[in-house]
């Protein structure tokens, strides 16, 4: 690619959801082929590790044949594939299991720097690794650590801050990566938030000399940035970093990550001012990442229309009728019709930032409905729209049909559910029994249907994309909605019927939660479902 070295992707392994085999070998030539040249694989702890048994045990981690294997691969499509690791926080899944409860942990998901014990794992991942990617290349992670240093580590050393302990803990792992031969790189935000109030995105300044003095000479700094819609704001992050080092890679964001619905649009209006910054600052490598939080729901294929156009303008076509012209002749879908996959997200107005509705509204209890305040009167209807567009999609496709049937049938049941709450607090206010009576007979039960033939959707594209782990999370989050959903039809009917004579939850009074008729930014379904539960989105 004439304006970048490395054009790449970065999946996202470790949230739930890894990539099976075939999934990859279906998605890494649609990449080269649109232009990309480099794949990481990020794996927290789904990667087997010589010496540590329950290292990504029960979570779908990829063999050491595996790995040899997607390496291979990568190869003879003319692809690197980069290892993407973690060597000192997002590690929380290695201490679930008991034989490893004493593993040394600072706290949360950081691991206890400054201890043997840590360094022996690190070794083990790298000599595995190692052994297994031909790239000399690595990504060791070392991002949002935000509390190294203030939970055990300060009861066994002491207070340091937290730049000093990165500086000493980064020497070690790079110590580690030399004796295999490995050029590091990192994440970099742990350079800029303990001096910045841990704030990461800034303003171009004057680096603090000890910040820029910690980092290593030889380890390359990764900037992540997501959000920005103005070239300005990367460009002043850009610069900020070339005073850390000369060489800097920048990661991007394809957006996968709010729910089982990407965000094309929103990848396009951040990504192509964050290329032009690149571009103007001969930022060399580039990377698009393809996170998963909160159970990675997203198949990335549905994410087609903008990695492909994104590649086309990193190639310097900024013709958008050409690009689009392009896209129809390679995936065989209108560029504009396949971009209506994001359509569930649409039910209220898009105001320039990534919002969710269709994924907490599923998740939404129809009797603690605090999310309710955010529904637009005729939202419902909105769905049957979408619904009726992709299901017609969804029949064109015989490749992608698939990603489209699913959110098509995501639709059918939001077109019943997402004013079913508000439909029911209306009534029972109103002291209405027969519309109560109405909406248990009718909704609530045509409603346990719909949800399990989208669950029965998902399924299928679950296991066309991914590995069988971690859907037992999918299992249980949609199976406890279709109880829920049932249990609420019960007490419906309890009531009306005069079994009960009231449903307390719906005598409290609902606080608004956010402005009327407005959309927001939800990632836990947990959240969604239960006040009781905090956020951790």
């Amino acid at each position: 690619m004439k304006n970048f070295k490395t054009f790449g992707v970065m999946i996202d392994m470790s949230r739930n959801a890894v990539m099976s085999m075939d999934g990859l070998k279906r998605f890494l030539p649609l990449l080269k082929k649109m232009g990309y040249n480099c794949v990481m694989l990020y794996t927290e702890d789904t990667y087997e590790v010589d010496g540590e048994p329950y290292f990504g045990y029960l979570r779908g981690r990829y063999t050491k044949a595996e790995m040899k294997e997607l390496d291979a691969f990568a190869a003879s499509l003319g692809m690197k594939m980069i290892p993407c690791i973690q060597t000192l926080a997002h590690l929380n899944a290695i201490f679930h299991w008991r034989p490893v409860a004493d593993f040394p942990k600072d706290c949360n998901d950081i691991l206890m720097t400054d201890d043997e014990r840590t360094y022996e794992l690190i070794d083990h991942m790298f000599a595995t690794l190692s052994e297994c990617f031909s790239s000399r290349l690595i990504h060791i992670g070392m991002d949002e650590a935000h509390m190294l240093g203030r939970g055990k580590h300060l009861d066994r050393f002491g207070y340091e801050n937290a730049n000093s302990i990165m500086k000493r803990h980064l020497a070690r792992v790079c110590e580690i990566a030399k004796k295999y031969d490995y050029e590091v790189m990192l994440w970099s935000d742990m350079f800029f938030r303990p001096w910045n109030n841990g704030k990461y995105m800034i303003p171009k300044c004057e680096m603090p000399k000890e910040i820029v003095e910690s980092l290593p000479e030889k380890v390359i700094p990764v900037y992540w940035d997501y959000y920005q819609t103005n070239e300005q704001a990367y460009s002043d992050m850009i610069e900020n970093h070339r005073q850390l080092s000369k060489e800097v890679w920048f990661a991007g964001g394809s957006w996968s990550w709010h729910g089982m619905i990407p965000f094309n649009r929103f990848t396009l209006e951040s990504m192509i001012p964050a290329i032009d910054a690149c571009k103007k600052h001969k930022v060399k490598n580039v990377v698009m990442t393809m996170w998963g939080d909160d159970g990675a729901e997203c198949s990335h294929f549905s994410q087609l229309p903008s990695l492909f156009y994104l590649a086309e303008y990193a190639k310097g076509n900024t013709d958008e009728s050409l690009i689009k012209a392009k896209f129809k002749r390679m995936i065989g879908i209108d560029f504009d019709e396949f971009m209506a996959i994001d359509h569930p997200n649409d039910v209220v107005k898009y105001e320039g930032q990534p919002r969710n509705p269709s994924k907490y509204m599923l998740y939404s209890d129809y009797f603690n409905g605090f999310l309710d305040y955010t529904v637009s009167e005729g939202g419902g209807k909105t769905y049957e729209s979408f619904a009726e567009q992709l299901h017609a999609t969804a029949k064109k496709s015989r490749r992608y049909g698939y990603v489209f049937d699913t959110a098509a049938k995501l639709c059918d049941v939001l077109a019943v559910k997402y004013e079913l709450g508000v439909r029911t607090r209306r009534a029972y206010d109103a002291g209405d029994r027969e519309a109560l009576r109405g909406l248990a007979e009718n909704e609530y039960t045509r409603l346990i249907k719909l949800i399990g033939i989208y669950a029965r959707a998902f399924e299928r594209q679950w296991f066309a994309d991914n590995k069988p782990h971690g859907f037992d999370v999918q299992d249980n989050r949609l199976g406890g909605l279709i109880h829920r959903t049932d249990a609420c039809r019960r007490r419906l009917l309890d009531y009306v019927n005069g079994k009960i004579d009231r449903i307390d939850e719906l005598e409290e009074k609902l606080l608004p939660f956010y402005e009327a008729g407005k959309s927001v930014s939800i990632v836990s379904a947990q959240f969604a479902s239960t006040v009781n539960v905090t956020f951790h989105g």
